[in-house]
């Protein structure tokens, strides 16, 4: 079966219609496949959603009991018949949940990875190469000079920060599903055993991680109006970024802005956003990363979409492989 007949690009998303369902689709339909929770690729106002146990548990805590009309769980590896198609989801290694989705055929089988990455990380499953003929990769970090560092060598940044200003409170930006909770599992591993103190944005989320087994260590909320501001002096506060704009992040001793993501790699953003200690982690895969993995799966097609979609395109070419660029839009890089 031809893979552009099994699977192709419409306005909603990437669709198929022997299947009749939609991977991630940016908006409402009938029947979705999601990968993961991000906002960007998990919307709500679809009819049927399918999507692992703990995706569709996380869209229920952002979106609310009635985010779909009806929603079936799959396990990871287990294959499963939507409409004759042939579909299973397979660990992407990106958030707690993520996965990638195989979608077979007619002896045709697409790998829609959605987000990924290859670091370890003890907050989610890690990521598993699914062997296919058609390989669909995200290109976030798409280009050759996105090398990123070892994530303890960041943390051991945000560390000497705290000795070197044990005065001031680290107020560390990160997404509240999975950057957040990587950032605090990082600190956790680095040996910082003291309070860590969260936005309430983030609380329910860092519950359900608990709940899931990540052992976060001691959480607290980052309230001031019911606690001395003093107690903030040398503290980790977390949360999203956004909230570091306001008066809330004000409030706190001396604050000292950080930001967890892969885009601290580019000065320029660091310096637009005011921060003070970027912090290079991410949760996509940086360029090595990206080409090891098509290496690796030796597909004979890649097509890429969202993110430097050119120059990944291009190096498949120049490696032998046909690829083509997607173009869709409506995804962002919410969990960089």
């Amino acid at each position: 079966m031809r893979p552009d007949a099994l699977l192709y690009p419409a306005p909603e998303g990437l669709y198929c219609p022997e299947g009749g369902f939609y991977v991630d689709p940016v908006r409402p339909v009938e029947q979705a496949l999601v990968t993961h929770g991000h906002s960007d690729h998990a919307r709500p106002g679809h009819v049927n959603v399918l999507a692992t146990r703990q995706t569709l548990d996380i869209m229920r805590l952002r979106y609310g009991e009635g985010f779909c009309a009806s929603e079936q769980a799959a396990a990871f590896g287990e294959a499963l018949l939507v409409n004759g198609v042939k579909v299973s989801f397979h660990p992407a290694g990106h958030v707690l949940g993520s996965a990638q989705i195989a979608i077979e055929k007619n002896g045709t089988r697409i790998v829609v990875s959605g987000d990924y990455k290859r670091r370890p990380d003890p907050t989610c499953e890690a990521y598993v190469p699914v062997p296919c003929d058609v390989f669909i990769t995200e290109a976030t970090f798409g280009l050759p000079v996105f090398h990123h560092p070892d994530p303890m060598d960041e943390i051991g940044k945000l560390l000497a920060s705290l000795r070197q200003f044990p005065e001031r409170t680290h107020l560390v930006g990160a997404y509240a599903l999975g950057k957040a909770q990587r950032v605090i599992r990082l600190l956790r591993d680095a040996g910082y055993a003291e309070p860590i103190y969260i936005h309430g944005a983030m609380e329910r989320l860092c519950d359900y991680y608990i709940g899931e087994g990540i052992d976060l260590g001691e959480l607290l909320p980052a309230t001031i109006e019911s606690r001395d501001k003093s107690a903030f002096r040398g503290a980790v506060v977390i949360g999203p970024s956004s909230a570091f704009a306001d008066r809330w992040a004000r409030r706190f001793n001396e604050p000292l802005p950080a930001f967890a993501s892969g885009w601290m790699m580019v000065r320029q953003r660091a310096k637009q956003l005011g921060v003070e200690l970027p912090l290079v982690i991410s949760d996509h895969c940086d360029w090595p990363e990206l080409t090891e993995t098509i290496r690796e799966l030796h597909p004979a097609e890649v097509w890429v979409t969202h993110g430097r979609e050119e120059a990944l395109v291009r190096w498949c070419q120049l490696q032998g492989i046909k690829a083509k660029p997607l173009h869709l839009v409506g995804y962002e890089d919410e969990g960089d």
